[in-house]
């Protein structure tokens, strides 16, 4: 039997390159850091306040990403959005996924194949 561990390094190794995927379709529409991490969460995506805003701040240097403040409020937030770029790059990271998802099903369902 796997030791919990053991899965649980294997288990994040595969979604750390899905954050950037999952922080880009989701902010299509406008968000803060605390409810992307909130909606994150719930996806299934279990990612630690440490981990996203530094990843927040270099799509943002990249200009996959904007950001704006909203003072409106009595706690002043930083809402982030996907740029053109940002949209460019997520239907790109998106086909990929959708590739290796493909792939994978397909070497999945050759399993028993005697080839």
């Amino acid at each position: 039997m796997l030791e919990n561990d053991i899965v649980a390094t294997h288990l994040q190794e595969l979604r750390r390159g899905t954050v950037v995927l999952a922080c880009l379709v989701t902010l299509r529409r406008p968000g803060y850091g605390y409810a992307l991490l909130e909606t994150l969460n719930a996806a299934g995506f279990a990612v630690d306040a440490n981990t996203l805003y530094p990843l927040l701040r270099r799509l943002e240097k990249q200009g996959l990403l904007d950001s704006a403040w909203n003072t409106d409020e009595t706690r002043p937030r930083k809402f982030y959005r996907t740029t053109a770029d940002g949209e460019q790059l997520a239907g790109v990271l998106l086909a990929d996924w959708n590739a290796l998802h493909s792939s994978i099903t397909d070497l999945d369902s050759t399993e028993g194949d005697p080839r």
